[in-house]
């Protein structure tokens, strides 16, 4: 989408059409939720209502945060808050089901690889099969569990009145924004667009300190600053959305950066199933494998943000396997924690 000309529109028009799309887009999402309730809808039509109302609600958050200064920030700091806790809830039991669909995928294929090395001590090449499938099992029933918790969780959130309110208050936004009423009569190319660019800033700043993307894959504690890196791209990509720019390289650097959010979840969730007590040899043996494939797939996810986001400083670095590929895992890798 091209960059729209603001020159003769007022902050207020700009920010008030955008904050009225998503609104709208929260109430149509909340509409398809309710029906497919009544009508015992499958999860297919379930996971869309709910991802779209994860999404408008990011979107009015991020926009009421980067915009704060153009809004009635006694109306806007509460609905923000609130919209924030929604979208968290709600993205719970589609991250358990996700992870646990990615991580048997990964042993499905891993079993399948000669790549793979055997144990030093144990039963051989058949120790990966037989180890997969107990690994499988053990994340299946955690996994599951925490699905079902966080399921529970969003049906007691969604009939809440909490939740109530947060609707309210959407669709009252739907038809009126409140605004601050000196700055949304400002010219929306001095108003919003220094405060996009300041999330522009804090982005670059955040990229900037960034380790480098060629470190070793296992290094987990440096996961926290790419997840901060997610965020305020999500921010700085909703800003620019909001403006009417174009967002296809922050859209395709976010999906690099959900890719390395996945993996490292993935990873933390083997590495948790792993230090479960009295497990089989092969069983811990595997979900070691099976570490090692998610960290490398972090890093895979790294470069390629980094060929995204720095394309002339990258372009003779080799992109990496992508993610789900083969991946070598030497057998000290797959013995790690």
């Amino acid at each position: 989408m091209a960059q729209r000309n603001h020159d003769d529109l007022t902050a207020g028009d700009v920010l008030g059409v955008y904050l009225r799309s998503q609104a709208t887009a929260f109430l149509r999402a909340l509409r398809l939720h309710d029906a497919g309730t009544a009508g015992g809808a499958g999860p297919a039509d379930a996971g869309e209502a709910a991802c779209g109302l994860r999404g408008a609600a990011r979107r009015i958050a991020g926009s009421l945060s980067t915009f704060r200064a153009v809004t009635e920030p006694g109306w806007a700091d509460p609905l923000r808050t609130e919209l924030v806790w929604l979208s968290s809830t709600l993205a719970d039991e589609h991250a358990y089901a996700a992870r646990l669909s990615r991580l048997m995928d990964a042993l499905q294929r891993l079993s399948a690889s000669p790549e793979v090395p055997s144990p030093r001590s144990g039963p051989g090449s058949g120790a990966l099969t037989v180890g997969s499938a107990r690994a499988g099992a053990l994340l299946e029933r955690q996994l599951t569990l925490a699905r079902t918790r966080a399921h529970s969780a969003t049906l007691q959130a969604l009939g809440s009145a909490r939740f109530h309110a947060v609707a309210d208050a959407v669709a009252v936004l739907a038809s009126e924004v409140p605004l601050d009423p000196v700055a949304a009569r400002g010219p929306a190319a001095e108003v919003l667009e220094p405060l996009a660019e300041l999330t522009g800033a804090r982005l670059s700043g955040a990229v900037s300190a960034l380790p480098a993307a060629q470190g070793t894959p296992y290094a987990a504690h440096e996961d926290g600053a790419w997840h901060e890196v997610r965020r305020l791209l999500r921010v700085h990509r909703y800003a620019r959305e909001a403006l009417g720019g174009d967002v296809a390289r922050l859209a395709a650097a976010g999906e690099a950066l959900d890719r390395h959010r996945d993996a490292s979840e993935a990873a933390a969730a083997s590495a948790t199933a792993a230090r479960t007590p009295r497990i089989a040899p092969a069983t811990a043996y595997a979900l070691g494998v099976l570490h090692a494939d998610q960290r490398h797939a972090v890093e895979a996810a790294r470069v390629s943000f980094h060929h995204l986001w720095q394309p002339a400083a990258t372009a003779a670095a080799p992109l990496p396997p992508a993610a789900g590929g083969p991946v070598r895992v030497t057998a000290e890798a797959s013995r790690r924690p």
